[in-house]
């Protein structure tokens, strides 16, 4: 029992957050299932939900298998609470992921703006040199095609300012970005796979 307890306290902490988004976000859970299973030794995966990412996850049916298959699933409360970016500013996770991001969470980070959990986790994070990493849903100005939760296509127009937003933040120093969820499991390869031993 003791050696399972030591185990568990080895594993390195990933924040992982959900906007309210429902673009990606089947697909997004489905890779982070995956990543769990792969690396359920090594890293413990926390998910932290905004106000609207909790609302999101319920209209898609999406909260129950999310809390089903993670341990720990908080909900925004208030910018600080939970007390998420005080357990990054010093650094109690290896790194942040915000995925999937919508364009008004990405506005408010490229801004500066801290007034919501993931946001002030953002700036605290990028504060306290810990790497963030954001999936945003309106990566490039034109249209997308994403599915409602009945499973019917949606077609959305992406706007030239919110792509003008996913570009301010690439270039901002700490933080990278994905287009696709398929790419977080290039992240958690760079800080847990084979090389980064």
């Amino acid at each position: 029992m003791a050696e399972k307890v030591a185990k568990k306290e080895k594993k390195r902490k990933v924040a992982w957050g959900i906007t309210g988004s429902g673009d990606k976000l089947p697909e997004t859970i489905s890779v982070m299932r995956e990543i769990k299973d792969e690396y359920q030794n090594e890293v413990d995966v926390r998910v932290y939900l905004s106000k609207a990412g909790e609302q999101v996850a319920k209209w898609y049916r999406l909260l129950d298998p999310l809390k089903q298959n993670f341990e720990r699933v908080s909900v925004e409360v208030n910018a600080n609470s939970p007390f998420l970016a005080g357990d990054i500013q010093v650094r109690k996770y290896e790194f942040l992921l915000i995925a999937p991001a919508t364009s008004n969470t990405v506005a408010k980070i490229a801004a500066g703006v801290a007034d919501t959990l993931l946001c002030n986790s953002v700036v605290m994070a990028l504060k306290a040199w810990v790497p963030v990493y954001i999936m945003p849903t309106d990566y490039r100005d034109g249209t997308v095609v994403t599915k409602l939760p009945t499973g019917q296509d949606f077609t959305l127009r992406i706007r030239k300012e919110d792509a003008e937003n996913v570009r301010k933040l690439s270039g901002m120093a700490g933080v990278s970005l994905l287009e696709k969820p398929e790419g977080i499991c290039q992240v958690f390869k760079k800080h847990f796979g084979p090389e980064a031993r």
